[in-house]
Formats: structure tokens, C-alpha cells, sequence
């Protein structure tokens, strides 16, 4: 996205505890305990939460066993539900399994065999979105949302904010001066706590112990505005007041609204699904073009259809900041990245139980885990592209 003399751009993302990631979050645990023991199971996981109860239903076809009420009580409890007051309770909630395996239809298409290369698990296209104005290559209002809940989970759970429940979100809005980020100029914290904090110290403690340690102090405007517990009182939350569902929060887990989006969810799904794997390589392609110095911005588009391993179509657009033209910096794409589904599977090594740790704080720009996606180690490739480019 590329916008001329100033603005405004708005992003948020919702904590751990909130019932949409609490659902993501299953899903993940579900696929990462299947695919820790069978690589080539077909996973697609939704997870429904609502008060006192978690429902798993969806498509697995699998030749592993796992144990699924533990794995969703195990999920809970890390996050943090320990008291049916929140709506759920990891040792007494009730959880309901309803599945069935993957239609045959669709693996007819996506299974390999000597005659068949592996296709996309579905039509559809994928966005992927790298942008230089931070250190991860991703937008900051979205950057910055994830580690204020982050840091928000953080407090509760060490003992220095011991009041909060799991439930929070936070919106962070920067100001840009041609493209290029300038200031915080407003943060909008939703914080869940337990009722035994004066409104007025709650306040005080989330822009002293939270705020202002995720973010710098030359980023905080001299007029910035906290919004906190708006409503004056956060303290029925979770599944009292919201139900959760998988793939809910597709804005959240990507670039916060900067950019495209093609509709599909991450959670629950193994990487056949493309909607999966093809974001993550629109993403590895992105970093990897802006890493290496052939533009400030850049999205890439590709689109699949189902049974068919070649994606139908790939489009760059750096919104007028390459150092060479779209079309140019397009044709390294093609010559130096595999966007077929096994390819991209076998290159960033989707066949893992990587997902869970994905779940919550964003799937992209992280660096307190190690994701394929998310290393630059084709900029070099790119860069002497570049440097042949200008030459010529």
C-alpha cells in the first residue's frame, strides 16, 4: 500500500484469550499432535468454543492416534483458563469430537502418486506483504499490536499484572508522512481482569508496565491518546460474553489490513491446504524481494486451482517502489522460487509440528520463533539480480 502525504492507519490484534484465537489455537495443537506422528495426514481441524464447552469437528483423514480432549485441556491451561468464572475451565469444561475424514474427491487431487504430482488442496488465491519500515519487514501498526498482547500475557502470567484473565486486545494507530511511519497516535487497549483493581491503577500500570515497554519512546507522539477499557469496566470476558471460532481472525494473523487478503484461514490446516503453505510462500517471496533491496514494498498474489500443482497465476506489485519494474523483479520470482505445493512443503519444511506456536501474536514479522517463511536467505540471490539489472 502505497499512500501520498499524511494519514492514518488503524491495526489490531486480540490476545491469546480471546475465544477466535482460543479456537485457532486448538486447531493448531490438534494438526501439531497429529503431524508429530503422521507427516502425510490430510488435517483440517475447526474448533467451536462457547461457555463451559469446546467442539472439534472437520476433516482428518490420519493413521495416528492422539488423545483430543487432552490435547484441548493441555491448550487451555497454558493459556491460562483455570476458572470457570472466565467461561471455561481447562480440567471441567465440556468437549464434543465430531469428524470425518477428508472427502475423496479432493485427495484424488492433492495425494501423490507415480503419475500424479501433488495439486493445491483448493482453488483460490494467496496474498503475502513485506514492507521495509521495520526491522521483521512488516507494517508497524500490526507489528506493534501483537507485542502489546503479547507483553500482556506476559504480565499476567509472571505475577506483575496477576489481576488480568486471558481475554485482551490492542489497536495501535500510526501516523505516516508519505508511506513512511512517523508517530503512535492513539492505543486502544481491551484488557480482561478479575474486578480487584481500581480502574484508575489498571490504567496506570498497562501504559507503564505494557505500553511503554513494547513501545520505543520516540514512536509516542506528545499528543498520544490511551483508550483503555473503554467502557469504563472488563471484567465478564472470554466465552461469557463472546463464542470463538476458527479463522476468525485472518486480518489479525496477517498484515492488520495493509494489503490484500484471499479470504482463507491458517489454523487447523496442514499444509496441502494452500490457503496454508501458498500465504506462507507469498510472504517468503515478499520478505525476501524488499530484504534484498528491490523495493521499499511488495505484495505478491498467487492463485491455484484444486488438482493442479502449477498456481495458476503469480502478480508482484511494489506500489511504485521497486528498483526495477514489476514485471522484471516477476520474472525473478519465477526463475528463483517453486510456488507448486510439494515444492513449497519441502523447501520451508511445512511437515511439522510447527503450528501451534503460530497460533496466537501473528503468523508473520516474528522473532521470538523460528519460521521458515520468514528467512531472507534468497535476498542474496535477488540482490546480485538487481545489481545485474542496473548494469545492463
Amino acid at each position: 500500500m502505497k499512500i501520498d502525504g499524511k494519514y492514518l492507519f488503524t491495526s489490531e490484534s486480540v490476545g491469546e484469550g480471546h475465544p477466535d484465537k482460543v479456537a485457532d489455537q486448538v486447531s493448531d495443537s490438534v494438526l501439531d499432535a497429529i503431524l508429530a506422528k503422521d507427516a502425510k495426514a490430510r488435517v483440517d481441524c475447526e474448533t467451536i468454543v462457547m461457555q463451559g464447552t469446546v467442539m472439534i469437528t472437520g476433516q482428518i483423514t490420519t493413521v495416528a492416534s492422539v488423545n483430543i480432549p487432552a490435547i484441548v485441556r493441555q491448550t487451555l491451561k497454558e493459556i491460562g483458563f483455570d476458572n470457570a468464572k472466565d467461561g471455561l475451565d481447562a480440567e471441567t469444561c465440556g468437549i464434543f469430537v465430531s469428524l470425518t475424514e477428508q472427502s475423496p474427491d479432493i485427495a484424488m487431487g492433492v495425494d501423490e502418486s507415480v503419475e500424479h504430482e501433488q495439486g493445491a488442496g483448493d482453488q483460490g488465491m494467496v496474498f503475502g506483504f513485506a514492507s521495509n519500515e521495520t526491522r521483521e519487514l512488516m507494517p508497524l501498526p500490526i507489528l506493534l499490536s501483537h507485542k502489546l498482547v503479547k507483553r500482556l500475557a506476559e504480565v499476567r502470567k509472571n505475577g506483575e499484572m496477576s489481576y488480568l484473565r486471558p481475554d485482551c486486545k490492542a489497536q495501535v494507530t500510526i501516523q505516516y508522512d508519505d508511506g513512511k511511519p512517523k508517530s503512535v497516535k492513539t492505543v486502544v487497549i481491551a484488557a480482561q481482569n478479575n474486578g480487584s483493581v481500581e480502574d484508575a491503577v489498571l490504567k496506570q500500570q498497562i501504559v507503564e508496565k505494557v505500553i511503554k515497554h513494547v513501545i520505543p519512546a520516540s514512536l509516542l507522539s506528545e499528543d498520544i491518546k490511551y483508550v483503555i477499557n473503554g467502557t469504563g469496566r472488563f471484567v465478564i470476558g472470554g466465552t461469557l460474553a463472546d463464542s470463538g471460532l476458527t479463522g476468525r481472525k485472518i486480518i489479525v494473523d496477517t498484515y492488520g489490513g495493509i494489503g490484500s487478503h484471499g479470504g482463507g484461514c491458517f489454523s487447523g490446516k496442514d499444509p496441502s491446504k494452500v490457503d496454508r503453505s501458498g500465504c506462507y510462500m507469498a510472504r517468503y517471496i515478499a520478505k525476501n524481494i524488499v530484504a534484498a533491496g528491490l523495493a521499499e514494498q511488495c505484495e505478491v498474489q498467487i492463485s491455484y486451482a484444486i488438482g493442479v500443482a502449477q498456481p495458476i497465476s503469480v502478480l508482484v506489485n511494489t506500489y511504485g517502489t521497486g528498483k526495477i519494474s514489476d514485471p522484471q523483479i516477476l520474472d525473478l520470482v519465477l526463475k528463483n522460487f517453486d510456488m507448486r505445493p510439494r515444492a513449497i512443503i519441502d523447501h520451508l519444511n511445512l511437515l511439522r509440528p510447527i503450528y501451534k506456536k503460530t497460533a496466537a501474536f501473528g503468523h508473520f514479522g516474528r522473532d521470538d520463533i523460528d519460521l521458515p517463511w520468514e528467512k531472507c536467505d534468497k535476498a542474496p540471490i535477488l540482490h546480485k539480480a538487481l545489481e545485474e539489472a542496473k548494469k545492463a
